[in-house]
C-alpha cells in the first residue's frame, strides 16, 4: 500500500436529504430493560420507520416511590434523543411509571425537552387500543405487587374501561419480570380472563407477552391487548402506517 496518497475533495457535492429515515420514533426506557426494544424491532420490521433510544436510571424493588423517581429523568433522556431534531413521536416505555406518574405529567416532562410531539405511554396506547377495539370491560394480568397492580386498576377504572377483575405475579424486579416465560404468561392470561371481560389486558414493557398474543386470542376468543403491543400499534397510527404484522392479534387490524 503506498504510503504518499493522498486524499482529495470530490467533484460531486454531497447532496443531503432532508433526513436519514422520513419518520421518527423516540424511546424513552428503563436502564433495566430487556424487552421493549426487541419488541418494537420485531414489529416494526420491513417498515421505513427509525426508533432511536435512550434509557434512564431505575432502582429495583418496582415501588410507587421508585417508579415516582423517572419522572424528573425523562426530559433529559428526551433531550438526548437526536438533540435539537425533530421527531415525528415520544414513547415512554413503562406501563406502572405511567400510572403513578399519570400521562399527563409524563407528556409534561417529555414535552419540555421536545415540544409539541405526541407523547405515547403503554396505559395510553392501552386506552386508545379499547377504543379501536370497542372494548368495555377488562381483565388485567401484571407481573407486579399488588399494591403496583391497585394503582394501575385505579388508574384505569378512572380513564378507561372497567375493570372486571386483576391479577398479579407479585414480582418486584422488573429484571425479573422479564424472564417470566410465555408458558406462564399463557397460562395466567388464560386463567385471568374472566367470561364477562370483552379483552385482556397484560401490562407491563418488561414482559415477554407480545409474542404470546395470537395463542391467547385463539383461545379466548377475545382481544389481547399488551404494553409493548399496544405502544407500537398507537405509534404507526400516530405515523399514518398500517402494520402487517398477524402476531399482533386483532389490534393490528384496527
Amino acid at each position: 500500500m503506498a504510503l504518499d496518497v493522498q486524499s482529495s475533495l470530490s467533484s460531486e457535492p454531497a447532496r443531503l436529504d432532508a433526513h436519514p429515515i422520513a419518520k421518527r420514533i423516540g424511546l424513552v426506557a428503563l436502564a433495566t430493560d430487556h424487552t421493549t426494544e426487541i419488541d418494537f424491532a420485531r414489529m416494526l420490521q420491513g417498515c421505513d420507520v427509525g426508533v432511536y433510544v435512550n434509557r434512564i436510571g431505575f432502582e429495583n424493588p418496582t415501588t410507587h416511590e421508585s417508579l415516582l423517581r423517572t419522572g424528573p429523568r425523562l426530559a433529559a433522556a428526551a433531550a438526548d434523543i437526536l438533540p435539537d431534531e425533530r421527531l415525528d413521536v415520544l414513547v415512554y416505555g413503562c406501563t406502572a411509571a405511567s400510572v403513578v406518574l399519570g400521562n399527563d405529567k409524563v407528556a409534561e416532562h417529555m414535552n419540555s425537552a421536545k415540544p409539541d410531539t405526541p407523547c405515547i405511554t403503554p396505559s395510553s396506547a392501552a386506552f386508545d387500543a379499547f377504543g379501536a377495539l370497542g372494548v368495555k370491560k377488562v381483565s388485567v394480568l401484571t407481573p407486579y405487587t399488588q399494591d403496583v397492580t391497585d394503582s394501575l386498576v385505579t388508574y384505569f377504572v378512572r380513564h378507561g374501561p372497567e375493570v372486571v377483575n386483576a391479577v398479579c405475579f407479585g414480582l418486584s424486579d422488573d429484571r425479573h419480570m422479564a424472564r417470566v416465560s410465555e408458558d406462564s404468561i399463557i397460562e395466567s392470561g388464560l386463567a385471568a380472563c374472566d367470561p364477562d371481560a370483552d379483552a385482556l389486558f397484560i401490562s407491563c414493557t418488561a414482559l415477554r407477552a407480545a409474542t404470546c398474543i395470537a395463542r391467547l386470542e385463539a383461545r379466548l376468543g377475545k382481544p389481547v391487548i399488551t404494553s409493548n403491543q399496544a405502544m407500537v400499534w398507537r405509534c404507526m397510527r400516530y405515523l399514518g402506517i398500517t402494520l402487517g404484522y398477524t402476531a399482533g392479534g386483532r389490534l393490528f387490524g384496527k
